[in-house]
């Protein structure tokens, strides 16, 4: 088990709170590919896979549009800062 750290300033601009746009990756689904584990944008509910999946649709969202806080999907246990690369 490990343990959180403190939130990084990038927390700070997320205000709301988003629902996931898919139940899976979707750029994934569109592609017709499988996933490792999928991650969702705290800024505008995008689900992307993660790095250890083949398409790392997650990291392209945030190189893409510049939103850095992800959370963990099914369960949301730990978040992700892009900018940090580090969990909180």
């Amino acid at each position: 088990m490990f343990h959180k750290k403190k939130q990084c300033k990038h927390f700070k601009n997320i205000t709301n709170t988003v629902s996931p746009k898919t139940q899976g990756c979707e750029e994934c689904e569109k592609e017709g590919n499988t996933w490792n584990s999928l991650r969702m944008c705290l800024d505008c509910g995008h689900v992307g896979c993660d790095r250890a999946s083949s398409g790392k649709h997650a990291e392209e969202h945030f190189k893409k549009t510049k939103h850095p806080i992800m959370v963990e999907l099914p369960e949301k246990r730990w978040s992700w800062c892009y900018i940090h690369d580090s969990y909180y």
